[in-house]
């Protein structure tokens, strides 16, 4: 009897560790710098140099790049900027040097406050998270030739959905833009402070190709040209839409795609006519792409020979299956009060930044606890400070349904935020909306026992002749026909002919008639 093999490639998720790191430390303002009165803003980003695995530990290796605006004494605005280097060693129980390894971080919460006019002092708590996913190949049995010496082989075939990753890299598209001042707005004569947002994302496999869009939201503060002219703001919105080269995509991937800018840059330059009325806009979106591919595999997962005795030597494959793919829309519409001594105008610019907290399992669904952190730039009526900054954080729940899901099923997640606003409804209250988006990917582990050899050898025909010729059984919880036939050296074909059995469905309690058939080979 000779088993026709195949070699199967499997990828599964292994391990997930997070570490947490408090980042602290203090600041001098320069000396050609102004005294600090009040801090209006600040903003933060992680850049990660360098993750390399040791053993059992990934050493990570980045730093904590930060910017504060800051009201000078005695009135006016500048741009404080600086950096936090930091090493960390994330425990990884299990990971080898063949794993795939890949990093997502999150700046959880940063704290820039004044110690006094000439120095400030920055607290993060940055979150670093490794997924450790493994390659293997395993060898197992799709079919039986067909034999020449009379073997009667029976066989059970197994079909399994398998998820395996066609495609993972990482890639970068860059948006370079001109932003025109309109017409109400004065000249630049210097940025004093530039934001610049990732939202409205969306990417769809094609062969050979990934297509991405999204906007990107361009926030500026800037002095004016003319002595005593106002501080001056303009938001944008920037759409973009590309196409990446990526070889082996097919279209019926499924994609699980992350995008992360990782420089962004805003420039005042002159337009046609010598005037500081265009922004230059420079940003390198990064992607860390996976596409995933489902594939039916038949295996078998039982053998056996009426005229032989087959020996089965056996395997356990542990394979990845997608349980459930979807992108999950979340409305938020809340009433926040800012606290403010002094009367609001007029919100100037509203961003938010998601923050996802908890994810449980019940009842078959996920459900997912978060919030998201809104930071509000406004005018008030106080001519020595006009321009004032506000943090709110607004709470969320969804669920997610998704059947079959356990505690040992696996998440992917990228959050999103779509068409946030926040409109003064009067007095100090404001009303912010915005749509979270959820794309989540639920993997479900599964292993399998596999036959990878067999043994034939000749049948104890003592233990045959044991076995009654013809018997009554009584169907059990657990059995099949399958079962029942290689337990009592007989077909299901046999049993089902016997039995008028129209198919081979079968419950506890039915009455069978078994006959003991050996083949003759």
């Amino acid at each position: 009897m000779e088993l026709v093999k195949k070699n199967i490639h499997m990828n599964r998720w292994k391990n997930h560790a997070a570490t947490q790191i408090t980042l602290d430390d203090d600041f001098i303002v320069p000396d050609t710098m102004d005294d600090m009165e009040q801090i209006v803003l600040d903003t933060g980003s992680i850049q990660i140099e360098t993750s390399r695995p040791q053993g059992e530990k990934v050493s990570v290796k980045g730093k904590l790049d930060f910017r504060v605006l800051y009201r000078r004494e005695g009135g006016g605005l500048q741009t404080l900027g600086g950096s936090i280097p930091f090493e960390e060693t994330v425990n990884v129980p299990g990971l080898t040097e063949h794993d795939y390894i890949s990093m997502t971080w999150e700046l959880d919460d940063l704290n820039v406050s004044m110690i006094n006019s000439r120095k400030m002092s920055v607290k993060a708590i940055v979150t670093l998270n490794v997924q450790v996913e493994t390659l293997y190949d395993v060898e197992a049995a799709v079919d039986v030739a067909a034999g020449t010496d009379g073997e009667d082989a029976r066989v059970l075939r197994e079909e399994m959905d398998v998820a395996g990753i066609g495609v993972r890299k990482k890639d970068t598209y860059r948006v370079k833009e001109t932003i025109a001042l309109s017409g109400n707005k004065p000249n630049i004569e210097a940025i004093l402070w530039s934001g610049v947002r990732l939202g409205s994302t969306s990417s769809r496999p094609g062969d050979g190709k990934i297509y991405i869009d999204g906007e990107l939201s361009v926030f500026v503060i800037y002095t004016a040209e003319g002595e005593g002219s106002p501080v001056q703001w303009l938001e944008e919105s920037v759409p973009f839409s590309g196409e990446l080269e990526v070889s082996g995509c097919r279209e019926e991937m499924i994609p699980v795609i992350s995008m992360r800018l990782v420089h962004r840059e805003v420039e005042a330059r002159p337009d046609y006519d010598g005037e500081m009325r265009e922004l230059e806009l420079d940003a390198v979106i990064e992607l860390d792409l996976k596409l995933y591919e489902e594939e039916k595999m038949e295996l078998v997962s039982d053998l056996y020979s009426t005229n032989r005795e087959a020996v089965l030597e056996t395997g356990e494959v542990c394979f990845d299956q997608i349980l459930t793919k979807n992108l999950c829309k979340c409305k938020i519409a809340e009433k926040v009060e800012i606290s403010s001594h002094d009367r609001i105008l007029q919100i100037c610019h509203s961003e938010g930044a998601v923050k996802i907290d908890e994810m449980e399992v019940k009842d078959d669904t996920l459900h997912i606890e978060g919030a998201l952190e809104v930071q509000l730039l406004y005018m008030t009526d106080d001519d020595s400070q006009p321009i004032q900054s506000a943090t709110e954080i607004i709470p969320f729940h969804q669920m997610v349904e998704a059947k079959g899901i356990s505690e040992d099923s696996i998440y992917q997640m990228n959050a999103s935020l779509d068409n946030m606003s926040a409109v003064m409804l009067g007095g100090s209250m404001v009303e912010v909306k915005a749509v979270v988006n959820l794309d989540l990917l639920v993997l479900q582990p599964v292993c399998r026992q596999v036959i990878t050899g067999v043994t034939v050898q000749p049948l104890n025909m003592e233990k045959i002749q044991k076995l009654p010729g013809i018997v009554g059984y009584i169907v059990q919880p657990g059995d099949s026909l399958w079962k029942i036939a290689k337990k009592f050296h007989t077909t299901v074909e046999n049993i089902m002919e016997t039995n008028g059995l129209s198919s081979d469905e079968i419950r506890p309690g039915e009455k069978l008639i078994l006959v003991k058939e050996i083949a003759q080979g």
